[in-house]
Order: C-alpha cells, then sequence, then structure tokens
C-alpha cells in the first residue's frame, strides 16, 4: 500500500502540472468510456481518432505498424473512417519516437509502456506502435501538443492491452483444439495397442501349444528324446521372454496412457491449470508399487536396491488424491533416482547403493486436529548443499550435479503443483548416508 500511494500522490501532482482544460479532460473521459464500451480494434481505431475530431474540430489519421514487414500501414481517419487493408502511409509519416510538425499537421507516436507480467515481455520497456497525425484549423499550443501526446500514449496502452488479449483468446482457442485434436488423435488410436498386445498374448499361446506338442512329441518318439529336449528348452526360452516382454509392453502402455488421460484433460484446458480428479485409494498399491515396477529395470541396470518398507501395506490409509498426477509424482521421483542414486559407504562400513521409499503419520501437521501423512523417497549419495536444496523445486533449476545429465529442471516443479494442489507441501531432507525427498499431504481435506 505505500508504494501505490506513493505513486497516486505522484499523479496527482502530475495533473495538476498537467493543467489539462475541461475539454481536454471530456476527451480522455470519453476515450476511456467507449474503449471500455466497444470491444473491437476495428470500433478502437475509430474511437481514437473521432474522439478528437467532436472535441477539438481536428483532422485525425491513425497509422500502426503492422505485423509483415514492419511497415507503417494507414488505418483510419476522422472522416472516411477505416481504410482498407494494406494502404500504406503516406510519405511525410515517418515512424519516430518524437512529434514533429509538417505541412500544418502534428505527428504524434503512439508509444505504450511494457507490463512486465506479459509473457516473454520484450527487452525495450516501451513499444513504438505507430504514428497519430492531427491536422488543425490553427496552430497548437505548446499545451496542446503535450495533450496529443498524452492522449497518443493512452491510445499505445489500450492498444497493446487489446493486442496481447487478442492474442491470448487466439492461443486459447488453440490449444482448445489442440486437447481435441490429442484426444481425437492420440488418446483414442492409443486404444489399438490393446488390440495388438491381445494378438501377441494370442502368439504367446501358439508358443505355449508348441511347446506341449514338442513335449508330447518328445514322449511319443524315444529316439529323438534329445533333439526334441533341445528344442523344448529354446521353445521355453523364447516363451518365457515373450511373456516378458508382453507385461513390459503392457506396464508401459498402461503408465502412458495414465499420463496422457491426466496431463491431456480438456478441463486443464478449459480452466486454464490443472484440475484434480480425486478418488479414495491406497497410495503404495494404486501408485507407488505401479510406478515402482515400471522403473525397477531402470533402476537395478544402475545397480541401485530398491529397499521396500513393512509398514505401508500392514497399516494402509486410504486418501482422495489424483491418481494419474500423484503417479507423475512418484515417476519424477524414481527418474531422478535413476540419475542421482550414489554408492556410499554404510554405517557398517559396507557400500550402498539404494532407494527406499516410506510413509510417516504426522498427527496435527496442518492445525490441531488435521494430520498430515508424509510421504518419503530416499536415495544414497551425497547431501546437496544449501543453495542447491533451497532451489530444488523452483522451475528451471538444475543442480550442480546435474551438468552432464539431460533434463529440464521441470520434473521437481511440477511435483510441487501437484502436492500443493492437494493441500499439501513438498521438501527435501538431508539425511543420514543420502537425501530424503518428501512431500506430505493432508488426510481429511483430499
Amino acid at each position: 500500500m505505500e508504494e501505490i500511494n506513493k505513486r497516486i500522490a505522484q499523479k496527482k501532482a502530475d495533473y495538476v502540472r498537467y493543467n489539462f482544460t475541461k475539454v481536454q479532460n471530456d476527451i480522455l473521459k470519453t476515450f476511456f468510456d467507449l474503449a471500455q464500451e466497444y470491444s473491437t480494434l476495428e470500433d478502437f481505431y475509430q474511437i481514437s481518432v473521432a474522439v478528437l475530431q467532436e472535441f477539438m474540430g481536428v483532422e485525425a489519421r491513425l497509422y500502426l505498424v503492422n505485423d509483415g514487414p514492419h511497415e507503417l500501414e494507414f488505418i483510419c481517419d476522422s472522416t472516411r473512417g477505416l481504410q482498407a487493408s494494406g494502404v500504406t502511409a503516406p510519405e511525410h509519416i515517418v515512424l519516430c519516437d518524437k512529434m514533429y510538425a509538417i505541412d500544418g499537421a502534428f505527428v504524434v507516436p503512439i508509444i505504450s509502456k511494457i507490463m512486465q507480467s506479459v509473457p516473454d515481455p520484450p527487452k525495450d520497456k516501451e513499444l513504438l506502435q505507430g504514428m497519430l497525425e492531427v491536422e488543425a484549423p490553427h496552430a497548437l499550443t505548446p499545451q496542446e501538443q503535450f495533450f496529443l501526446c498524452k492522449f497518443a500514449n493512452r491510445i499505445g496502452f489500450n492498444l497493446y492491452n487489446r493486442r496481447i488479449s487478442i492474442q491470448n483468446i487466439k492461443h486459447l482457442k488453440f490449444i482448445n483444439n489442440l486437447v481435441m485434436d490429442i484426444e481425437h488423435n492420440v488418446i483414442i488410436p492409443n486404444m489399438y495397442f490393446k488390440h495388438l498386445f491381445n494378438r501377441i498374448r494370442a502368439k504367446i499361446h501358439d508358443v505355449e501349444n508348441l511347446e506341449k506338442k514338442m513335449r508330447d512329441m518328445k514322449n511319443a518318439i524315444p529316439m529323438e528324446r534329445s533333439s526334441c529336449e533341445d528344442i523344448i528348452k529354446k521353445v521355453s526360452v523364447l516363451h518365457q521372454d515373450l511373456i516378458d516382454y508382453h507385461q513390459e509392453m503392457l506396464r508401459h502402455h498402461n503408465n502412458c496412457s495414465l499420463f496422457l488421460e491426466s496431463l491431456f484433460r480438456r478441463d486443464h484446458f478449459e480452466k486454464g491449470h490443472l484440475v484434480l480428479h480425486s478418488k479414495k485409494c491406497f497410495v503404495e498399491k494404486d501408485i507407488i508399487l505401479p510406478q515402482l515396477e515400471h522403473f525397477t529395470r531402470r533402476l537395478e541396470g544402475q545397480g541401485i536396491t530398491i529397499e521396500r518398507p513393512t509398514d505401508m501395506s500392514a497399516e494402509q490409509i486410504p486418501l482422495r488424491v489424483d491418481i494419474g498426477l500423484l503417479s507423475q509424482v512418484y515417476a519424477n521421483y524414481f527418474s531422478n533416482a535413476v540419475k542421482y542414486t550414489e554408492v556410499i559407504i554404510d554405517h557398517t562400513g559396507r557400500p550402498r547403493k539404494a532407494l527406499a521409499y516410506g510413509r510417516k503419520a504426522l498427527p496435527d501437521y496442518f492445525g490441531v486436529g488435521l494430520p498430515g501423512v508424509k510421504f518419503n523417497v530416499f536415495t544414497t549419495g551425497s547431501h546437496l548443499d544449501s543453495e542447491d536444496a533451497a532451489a530444488l523445486y523452483t522451475e528451471g533449476f538444475r543442480g550442480k550435479n546435474s551438468i552432464r545429465l539431460a533434463g529440464t529442471g521441470h520434473g521437481l516443479t511440477f511435483v510441487r503443483q501437484v502436492v500443493e494442489m492437494h493441500g499439501g507441501e513438498a521438501g527435501y531432507e538431508p539425511t543420514e548416508e543420502g537425501n530424503n525427498f518428501f512431500f506430505i499431504l493432508p488426510v481429511d481435506e483430499i
């Protein structure tokens, strides 16, 4: 409030110094009122010049920089209205950031200040959008010229905001269409994999029948027992491999389908943020174990031992969570474990490279009578320094130990967003022999 009050006082002093006439103040009020009343850019263009003609009795013309070759285009004039698209400005209209006079007319730059809250703002704090030409029947006084500069700035501010708003609406329409495309072209065709998996399962069944047939032949033809035994062994290995590959493909498909459904929901794009679809579940059985199974081969490939808790399945705590989004929380933790888990020498003097997960009840964590549950993912390795630990869950952050590893720095930011949407919090703590990444969820509120 102190900063705002300071700016209000500054503006109050400015308006006293400007000393606008009643007509000039009426021009500004009329301009702002009509700019809110009419929504299209074309109407706004006409208001910008017509209000000057009505109150000041001057001819006004609007020239704006086009999107193509970055040239001035004749947009509108106070007598003839809107011009045809693509009409270039006359030679005497020059794009510049200073007002100038020529042949009885004053040409004023249309400049807008760029708000830093705008996505991907330009590096320059001001944007030159065009020129306003005012042809008066008499020479304008310095005070009138000053007023026109201020009025042109109001045009620039409103014009820039309108263009940003129109651009955002176009982006939203594109995103909504993209969601429908994803649903039609990705999610629905993804179901065809089920058909392919069933065909693979049928072939596995054929191999199984072939294996049985070979065993029957071996028993029926004693002289060929040795040859049949070799074939049976090869068929048995092939059969088991096919079963393993089929199961892994099915798990991967189910996981991808879950993530596609939870990330590309139409609700997300209609609301402009992630929307929870919560249901009651047991976190270990429904979320952790499926994700751990998905990552087991990669973890074991890095020599990482998986240490499972003994209490979670015995003491199940049902929670209402978004299974798809929370599954991706664990997927991010396990993916980081594959990349960053290190070998340490444990308290017994033996090497240890491990991942462990668990859960701890926290009575009254969110207030009296409002318990929480802390979910932990521990990995062995050296502790993060204090600077990395503090920035761990911020967008784009990558720690000093990640320089040689691929990544975007978005995973843990996603974790934090999902956990906070559930009313919880995410964190990190150094522990004996490694690092613990955790999140805490309320029990009653989800």
